[in-house]
């Protein structure tokens, strides 16, 4: 059986990664290449780096920052933002991205989606999808017009997988960055629709609702954004706390998995002789 994977979306805003709250409010982190090389070093699974000014501002990829945050990158890396073509995927593709997402081309052009597949493969073909709570069920939210779709997450995931998509990234607008928790029923309608992979984001506070997800879904991936940028290693705790209950990649040097993990999913303080011992080493005196 495979392993569960961990995931990081890092969105990009004029260049800048951003926290992002609600899809309307957006607060600087920093560098992409900087945020890539920690998150690499934290032990993240796989990157999903989305510029969302470049659809915004009708631009190509800024194939610069693309290359620069490649770089930096040793797990699998998917790029959205900006891309309408095909030779802007090839661009992608040679600047280091190893999967690609769509999101308005998506919606707008699936034949891009077949065109993708069909040229580098189904596994390089990422849709992503942002849904939102319409009285008892979900539409697709269009982010740049700031509207709802007459469709569902669903019903668009089940269209993308026909076109030749290889996995499915669905984002709760409603959950994106009030550290609620997933919308389980949102990413359930969307697992039980197709058969590709599919990954859950939104909402995501802590390892709990990373354990929530997995234990109420049949997703792929658990993916997050803001609460990763704030705390160092916060991935490897993150996945020492999952791997209580449930099977995830845990390959990285720091894996605390003898810590205590308190009710907040945060690392408790080892015992002051524990700490001595770890602190200080007794080297003795060279003799010549």
């Amino acid at each position: 059986m495979l392993k569960k994977r961990i995931a990081a979306t890092l969105l990009v805003k004029d260049g800048i990664v951003v926290q992002s709250i609600g899809f309307n409010k957006y607060l600087p982190v920093g560098k992409p290449a900087i945020a890539v090389e920690y998150l690499n070093q934290w032990g993240i699974d796989e990157i999903i780096l989305l510029d969302i000014s470049a659809t915004c501002k009708q631009i190509s990829p800024d194939y610069s920052m693309i290359k620069k945050a490649s770089l930096k990158c040793y797990v699998p890396l998917s790029v959205g933002g900006g891309i309408t073509e095909v030779r802007h995927i090839r661009e992608l593709m040679h600047c280091g991205a190893d999967k690609l997402s769509l999101n308005q081309s998506a919606i707008f052009n699936t034949d891009l989606i077949s065109e993708a597949a069909h040229i580098f493969g189904n596994q390089c073909v990422v849709v992503s999808i942002d849904g939102v709570k319409v009285g008892n069920g979900y539409c697709v939210y269009d982010y740049i017009k700031k509207t709802n779709l007459k469709i569902s997450p669903a019903e668009m995931a089940s269209k993308a997988e026909e076109a030749g998509a290889g996995e499915i990234l669905i984002n709760s607008v409603d959950r994106d960055g009030m550290y609620s928790g997933y919308d389980i029923e949102l990413i359930n309608s969307v697992c039980e629709k197709v058969t590709i992979p599919v990954i859950g984001c939104g909402g995501a506070k802590n390892a709990k609702d990373m354990i929530d997800l997995f234990q109420n879904t049949s997703v792929s991936a658990a993916c997050a954004g803001n609460f990763f940028h704030f705390t160092e290693h916060s991935v490897n705790v993150t996945k020492a706390s999952i791997l209580k209950s449930i099977n995830v990649r845990l390959e990285t040097y720091a894996n605390y998995k003898e810590n205590n993990i308190n009710e907040d999913f945060r690392l408790s303080k080892k015992a002051d002789s524990v700490l001595e011992e770890m602190l200080f080493m007794r080297i003795e005196k060279e003799v010549i």
